[in-house]
């Protein structure tokens, strides 16, 4: 409507105007209903062209889009076992820090695995007092088998020695049994020998491992028991926690509640503009913006990053082939906004629905000793044009709270 007046000040008012005075024709007299078409018809033919030419640059090198939302993301709080609510420490809505429990899952299994998994080391480490023991007692009766071999072989040597200056002076049976005695206590030795490396294995091998293996399962154990607190991961707010102690929770049908992280949505805008003007939107191009929450503001913003992709066009590789019909609606160029301003998203409620307009700037270009004459009047009009949706988007911000109030059926 903006546009059609500002266009038929142009065109059809100069046309009446000569019409009226310059002629000298009346409306009613000479200028009828029927007449008017006749008369006025160069004004209303080139109005009807320079509103349709208007509104194509308006909207093609300053979009609109009603499609603009400060989006954030929840995050699920999910156990990751399947288990019985036994305490709640948050209530329906209430402010969390990183790392406060939220909720327990009845934990009796686990603490008994953390138990059993205590008593399994203390048990290994009483096994290694014990074999440290067995190898002091190796030692001993290494030097007691020790001890008794040489002096059978000593006693063996003195009557060889015998027999071989006076022979006969030693009957030959004592020898033999000499010789038997220091073989059984050479075998001793070797036992106690073989006694004290098996318990030397035990104490610096065999035990350690199992303490290592026992710790192990005691470590896991422990995870399994913290797995029933359920923390915050960042700092944020619980909202709508219904969760209450005796509620069975399974991770794999739903979430126990979600957690909305501090500053969520507050920090960009998240806009929806036509495919068509996928060759208009830039990063760095000015923005504003009105939203429901907070009306009869405008925003001042910065276009931060706009989007390569469509996400209509997506597909997951599957076992059917495509169909292209099956995309009915066209999907929009997201585009990311940031408020000039420190602060100018304050008081915008996250999720809340806005109106975003951008801007096309042809400042340097303009600027530019390469740019024609011609083509500088052409870039200054497309940048005069954008006042227009300025205009609108203050007569929208003016005109939502009566359109939300007044006019959508209250």
């Amino acid at each position: 409507m903006l546009e059609l007046i500002l266009c038929s000040i142009l065109t059809i008012l100069p046309d009446y105007l000569y019409r009226r005075y310059a002629q000298g024709k009346r409306i009613g007299k000479e200028i009828t209903l029927f007449s008017v078409w006749y008369e006025l018809r160069w004004g209303i033919t080139a109005c009807v062209m320079l509103t349709v030419s208007l509104i194509t640059v308006i909207f093609y090198f300053h979009p609109s889009t009603t499609s603009a939302t400060l989006y954030y993301r929840t995050v699920p709080l999910v156990p990751e076992t399947i288990g019985r609510v036994a305490e709640v420490n948050v209530d329906f809505s209430a402010p969390v820090k990183k790392g406060d429990v939220i909720f327990r899952l009845d934990s009796s299994k686990q603490e008994a695995a953390v138990k059993t998994a205590q008593r399994k080391i203390a048990e290994v480490d009483a096994q290694m007092v014990a074999a440290q023991s067995e190898v002091v007692k190796a030692d001993a009766q290494i030097q007691e088998a020790k001890s008794s071999l040489r002096q059978a072989t000593d006693e063996l040597e003195v009557k060889r020695e015998l027999q071989r200056r006076n022979p006969g002076i030693v009957p030959q049976r004592d020898i033999e049994k000499l010789e038997v005695v220091v073989t059984g206590r050479q075998g001793t030795l070797d036992a106690v020998t073989a006694a004290k490396q098996s318990a030397v294995i035990r104490t610096t091998t065999l035990l350690p491992a199992e303490r290592d293996s026992a710790e192990a399962a005691l470590a896991q154990a422990q995870v399994d028991l913290d797995k029933t607190s359920i923390r915050a991961g960042v700092d944020g707010r619980v909202e709508q926690f219904l969760l209450r102690p005796g509620d069975l929770v399974n991770p794999m049908i739903r979430s126990a509640g979600i957690l909305i992280p501090e500053g969520a949505g507050r920090q960009a805008l998240a806009a929806g503009f036509g495919q068509i003007e996928a060759q208009v939107m830039k990063v760095g191009m000015v923005a504003e913006a009105t939203c429901i929450s907070k009306p009869w503001t405008v925003i001042p913003m910065v276009i931060t990053s706009v989007q390569d992709y469509i996400a209509a066009g997506q597909f997951r590789g599957g076992e059917l082939l495509l169909e292209a019909q099956q995309t009915l609606r066209p999907g929009s160029i997201l585009v990311l906004m940031e408020p000039i301003y420190k602060g100018g998203l304050d008081g915008v409620t996250p999720g809340s629905s806005c109106i975003a307009n951008a801007y096309t700037s042809n400042h340097d270009l303009i600027d530019a000793k390469t740019t024609s004459s011609g083509l500088r009047i052409w870039l200054h009009a497309v940048d005069a044009v954008g006042i227009v949706h300025a205009m609108l988007l203050r007569i929208q911000a003016l005109l939502l709270p009566v359109k939300t109030l007044v006019l959508s059926g209250h």
